[in-house]
């Protein structure tokens, strides 16, 4: 199957904000967690290294997997491969 100049780009696209995510991830999963201890600051009264380890990360995990399925959701709609939803 020869792919078309759209399947292309919604394939760049795709690769793109799969790549921001992932980058992302990898930043606040190793390198904010590996200077936590070194950032000695309270952040909404506990220490910062703390909230990094409890509550932190797993909120921008979720926020992650959030704004990657509003965006797959937007670009499929835009070229015509979004899931048709039957009643």
């Amino acid at each position: 199957m020869e792919l078309t100049q759209a399947h292309r780009i919604y394939w760049q696209k795709n690769l793109r904000i799969t790549s921001i995510l992932l980058a992302i991830w990898f930043v606040i999963t190793y390198v904010v967690g590996f200077f936590a201890r070194d950032l000695n600051f309270t952040f909404f009264g506990w220490p910062f290294s703390y909230w990094v380890a409890a509550q932190g990360a797993q909120a921008i995990y979720v926020l992650i997997i959030i704004y990657y399925a509003h965006y797959m959701n937007n670009l499929d709609k835009e070229y015509g491969c979004a899931e048709v939803e039957e009643d």
